[in-house]
């Protein structure tokens, strides 16, 4: 993270006093956030709570990127959305709302599809990258900017009541391309709005432990959560010598 361009102001000790109370956090892990900048990819159902709460913890600048517009069949996991918002662009609604819920930090948005050709202008050089999107194409896209740049990635995906999340920064842990060698088909998964509420919620955590240096990151872990069993499992996993990607 760069050198701290902005300080607390007293409104900013009021407004966070709660989370500034946690061992670790204080005014020096509010300040490190106040002067972060994170770049989440896609505003559906993990964007929606991603950017929720970054937004209410007070990180500085956050940027998302989705190019879909709102549809009906959105609105069982989309929080930031409802139905006057039909056919319009999920970020534009989305920021609108964010700055609603903290008008203190700077929202900024994109609407053009990721590719090869404009992904450095539109992530540029953030703290953290945190992948919500729901297509492997994109990801790998995004995993390959992840690798080159050295910036890290909380990945994390959902289907029906399962998710699953890891902090990614290659060499330290695999990258993606280590966990999913292949692209997976293309489907349209069944999805209930709670599970990308409860792993978004992890990857929104991940982000704000990582950028105040507290507690214990999930590198090398894969968590999964089951909710049929309402069950959490992390199992190993490691980074592939013969990774088209990341490897050497």
């Amino acid at each position: 993270m760069a050198g701290n361009l902005f300080s607390l102001t007293d409104h900013d000790r009021d407004r966070y006093t709660r989370q500034m109370m946690m061992s670790g956090w204080g005014s020096e892990g509010q300040l490190k956030l106040k002067n972060s900048t994170v770049f989440i990819a896609g505003t559906g159902g993990l964007g929606n709570p991603v950017a929720t709460y970054l937004t209410v913890a007070g990180v500085g600048e956050i940027t998302i990127c989705d190019f879909d517009k709102i549809e009906v069949s959105n609105l069982n996991r989309h929080i930031l959305y409802n139905d006057r918002n039909i056919g319009d662009l999920k970020v534009i609604s989305a920021a609108r709302t964010l700055r609603e819920l903290n008008p203190f930090i700077s929202i900024s948005t994109s609407v053009d599809q990721l590719n090869a050709k404009n992904i450095d202008n539109i992530i540029g050089k953030p703290d953290v990258i945190v992948d919500c999107l729901d297509n492997f194409e994109t990801r790998y896209l995004l995993n390959h900017y992840s690798v080159t740049q050295k910036i890290p990635v909380v990945y994390a995906a959902v289907r029906g009541m399962v998710g699953q999340v890891t902090f990614l920064t290659p060499p330290e842990t695999p990258c993606l391309q280590c966990i999913f060698p292949e692209i997976p088909p293309k489907e349209i998964t069944p999805i209930i709005g709670a599970t990308p509420g409860i792993i978004g919620s992890i990857q929104a955590m991940e982000v704000l432990k990582f950028l105040t240096g507290i507690g214990t990151l999930l590198k090398n872990r894969l968590l999964i959560f089951d909710g049929e069993e309402m069950a959490f499992n992390s199992i190993t996993i490691r980074r592939k010598p013969s990774c088209l990607e990341c490897g050497k």
